[in-house]
């Protein structure tokens, strides 16, 4: 099945259920990935700037626990967007003559095209293979004579419910081997006022993300949705530790797929669910670890315990 396939028959089966659903995979198309940039410069959304300043300032670190003695290495990226956070890492273990291979995943090829053009100007020598895909779909071939270290960045495994996390986990356990190892960064439990703002900026740059994804379905399956009968809606529950975003119909309406010959029925403030970002503590990342087969190295965190650097390993099988 193709992407337009994929695509297609996720709309059908998510805007006909009882609760309509998109996934947050589709929000990334060329001007979705633009938007997502404005967001990360957002006062409120410090998601980045604290991964970003952990990336740098514990990159000595870092490289140590993930090539401590120096070995070669494949570093995958999973959905590395344009590469800029992973830059300072990438620079250290090539200062310290890592023979390390940078294999970046995306779905945007805008944003591995931003990607290539930042590390030919400011990492040239840095071995780089590119690879265009969803990293549940396909996997980068890697050298077995190359300890394998794959990154999940951005807080993207919080984008998962429980179940979807540590199918996605025990998924990249089954691509590594022995003594490979899994960078995470995770957002952690905090003021749920902090973690409300993250979600609904005062510029509105969040909400015309969230609704970019209507505009993609209007142009890759020919739907009619109006935007300005949507609004953006961002909450955070301290009960669960989760921020979910959804799509909410401001009146009754019908919206139909010229592709999909079907149409669909929204009611005045009915939702679309489109993104969850669950948030963490260090006793949930422990547990997530073991039940995904990993074993929890260490844990990197920002003064004020805002934003976690897991590095896993995985273990020789029992």
């Amino acid at each position: 099945m193709n992407d337009a396939q994929t695509l297609a028959a996720h709309v059908l089966k998510g805007l006909s259920a009882p609760q309509k659903a998109l996934s947050s995979a589709w929000f990334y198309d060329d001007e979705g990935s633009r938007l997502f940039q404005r967001i990360m410069a957002l006062p409120e959304y410090y998601l980045t700037r604290l991964e970003h300043s952990l990336l740098i300032d514990r990159a000595e670190e870092i490289a140590h626990t993930i090539s401590p003695n120096r070995e070669p290495l494949d570093l995958i990226e999973l959905g590395s967007g344009d590469g800029e956070k992973t830059l300072s890492l990438c620079r250290t273990l090539h200062d310290r003559d890592v023979d390390c291979v940078y294999r970046p995943m995306d779905v945007s090829a805008h944003a591995l095209a931003e990607l290539s053009r930042r590390f030919d100007s400011h990492l040239p020598r840095m071995a780089l293979k590119p690879l265009l895909g969803d990293y549940f779909e396909h996997w980068p071939a890697v050298s077995p004579r190359r300890r394998s270290v794959a990154m999940l960045l951005g807080s993207n495994l919080g984008n998962f419910d429980e179940g979807g996390a540590l199918g996605l986990l025990r998924r990249v356990h089954s691509q590594l081997r022995e003594g490979d190892g899994l960078l995470l960064g995770l957002d952690l439990v905090k003021d749920p006022h902090v973690l409300q703002a993250a979600y609904d900026d005062a510029e509105g740059v969040t909400a015309a993300f969230n609704l970019n994804l209507l505009r993609r379905l209007n142009r890759e399956l020919g739907m009619d949705f109006a935007l300005d009968r949507f609004s953006h809606y961002a909450s955070y529950c301290p009960l669960e530790g989760v921020a979910r975003s959804f799509l909410v119909s401001k009146a009754d309406q019908v919206v139909t797929s010229r592709n999909l010959q079907h149409s669909f029925d929204f009611r005045c403030g009915e939702t679309i669910f489109t993104e969850q970002s669950q948030k963490y503590t260090p006793q949930s990342i422990e547990q997530l670890a073991q039940r995904s087969g990993f074993r929890n190295s260490q844990v990197l965190t920002d003064e004020r315990q805002w934003y976690a650097l897991a590095i896993w390993h995985r273990p020789a099988d029992a």
